[in-house]
């Protein structure tokens, strides 16, 4: 694999063969036997464990997100304390693994709730988010009593890497009262991530990537009756109202749009202006983006780094010549950039343009820093915009009227999973659910209930009386 910032070879990979990765999932259902036994706080203690490794290698491992993802350093280090952050979360979790109890009809009698671990799950993440994605899962997984078997992207390796080296030398230091096998990693392409998705031994499977390979990834489960949690691609946008605090709506919308290169499944792709500030607002937009430092990730004040590879490139530029065969008129950006970067990297201008609405090319993510703004004359035409694309993931509003806000938050307003007021669309954090809607793939990881995805729930109903009482007043005797 290469570097973005510059195509050096980083290193090199065989892929899992098919045995290899079936010993993998069976080592972790091994585990997984063990695992499910030990008290869930315990289990809480390899987790607190593991964020502490974490937390003391901080820099190291965001360098290495910089170098294998081309993160700028604020956003690599702030993926590595959202790990830490979910180890946190996760352990005062595994105190508050509750059920129901449940009033019975019937006398004498008890119900409850119980939730049970699942059993080794699989979890396949992609390049943009190489560490964070998989501690929302692992983390979780580990306290509910869960074993892991990882793919990671083929772009980022050595990030998986780093993280199973850490969690092994956390499973040392806890001596026998770990299984050695809780923890698995697979490295390959798209053909070890098939064969984690086809494996009867993992019931779950959380994958994170582009709608196309959801589909992909929820027919192979389907067809074994399994589980899938998906977080998939997103067409994000803003509404700027006319109430809105300007300033601040031009600082989320071009953090947005530009962080990461345009490369999260939350970043802003459409931006819908009130009529009355489109013009003005067009640009200050331009003035922005044409201002963003753009350069190596490692360098002081750089805010734009470069793209993963050249198909993300090219995929940009197809996208930016169908955008004005379909009317749109580019106000600037879009090209490579070649001076005052590293050589042979893919880095390029954030691009801005204006269409008259949802465009063909509009409607499809390309994971590039390109942002697509278009006017509105009503809320509820701005609302139906931002409904009106197959994807359903992050959305936000900049208004300063209650009545706005209260619209786009409430049933007929935007039909995304996170929905924000006077923020962007990207930044979540990890307390609260993260996931979106229609061709996003309904998951939903990280904070409020979660963890249920990731274990059974089980009915039980306990007689303490001396006679045997049926519901709905059945009557049954020999």
């Amino acid at each position: 694999m290469r570097s973005p910032i510059d195509a050096a070879i980083l290193g090199h990979f065989v892929p899992a063969t098919a045995g290899l990765a079936n010993h993998a999932v069976e080592a972790a259902h091994g585990a997984f036997l063990k695992w499910r036994c030990v008290p869930a706080p315990l289990r809480g203690e390899l987790v607190r464990c593991i964020g502490n490794k974490i937390r003391l290698r901080k820099t190291a491992l965001a360098r290495l997100i910089t170098l294998e993802a081309g993160k700028i350093c604020s956003e690599a280090e702030g993926e590595v304390q959202e790990c830490i952050d979910i180890c946190d979360f996760a352990v005062g979790l595994a105190r508050q693994l509750h059920g129901l109890t449940i009033a019975s009809e019937r006398p004498k009698h008890r119900m409850m709730e119980q939730w049970q671990p699942l059993g080794a799950v699989g979890i396949i993440t992609s390049f943009n988010f190489p560490m964070a994605v998989w501690a929302w899962n692992a983390m979780l997984g580990l306290v509910c009593g869960d074993a892991v078997v990882w793919k990671p992207s083929e772009k980022a390796p050595l990030c998986a890497i780093a993280l199973q080296r850490l969690v092994e030398e956390a499973i040392d230091e806890m001596n026998d009262t770990i299984p050695a096998h809780v923890c698995q990693l697979i490295l390959g392409e798209h053909e070890a991530g098939e064969r984690i998705a086809s494996h009867p031994l993992l019931p779950l499977i959380s994958a994170t990537g582009s709608s196309r390979m959801g589909r992909v990834v929820a027919q192979t489960v389907a067809a074994r009756l399994g589980r899938v949690l998906l977080e998939l691609g997103g067409n994000n946008a803003l509404i700027v109202t006319p109430s809105a605090n300007l300033d601040m709506a031009l600082q989320a919308i071009v953090f947005a749009a530009v962080g990461t290169a345009g490369q999260r499944c939350t970043t802003l792709r459409r931006l819908i202006v009130h009529e009355s500030l489109i013009d003005q607002f067009a640009e200050r937009l331009v003035q922005g983006f044409d201002n963003v430092p753009i350069g190596h990730p490692s360098d002081d004040g750089v805010l734009l780094g470069p793209l993963i590879d050249a198909d993300a490139y090219w995929a940009m530029q197809q996208a930016l010549q169908a955008a004005e065969q379909q009317g749109g008129q580019r106000l600037t950006g879009g090209q490579r950039v070649e001076q005052g970067v590293p050589l042979n990297g893919f880095y390029v201008r954030p691009a801005l343009i204006r269409v008259a609405g949802n465009l063909d090319i509009v409607r499809e993510e390309t994971f590039a820093p390109i942002l697509y703004l278009m006017p509105y004359a009503e809320l509820d035409d701005a609302i139906e915009l931002n409904n009106a694309v197959s994807q359903g993931l992050s959305s936000a509003i900049f208004t300063d009227s209650v009545r706005e806000a209260e619209a786009f938050l409430g049933p007929a307003g935007s039909d995304c999973g996170i929905a924000n007021v006077n923020i962007g669309t990207s930044g979540a954090e990890i307390g609260a659910a993260f996931g979106g809607e229609k061709d996003t793939g309904g998951g939903r990881e990280a904070g409020s209930d979660a963890w249920k995805n990731y274990m059974r729930r089980t009915t039980n109903t306990i007689n303490y009386g001396s006679e045997l009482t049926l519901a709905q007043g059945v009557r049954f005797t020999l």
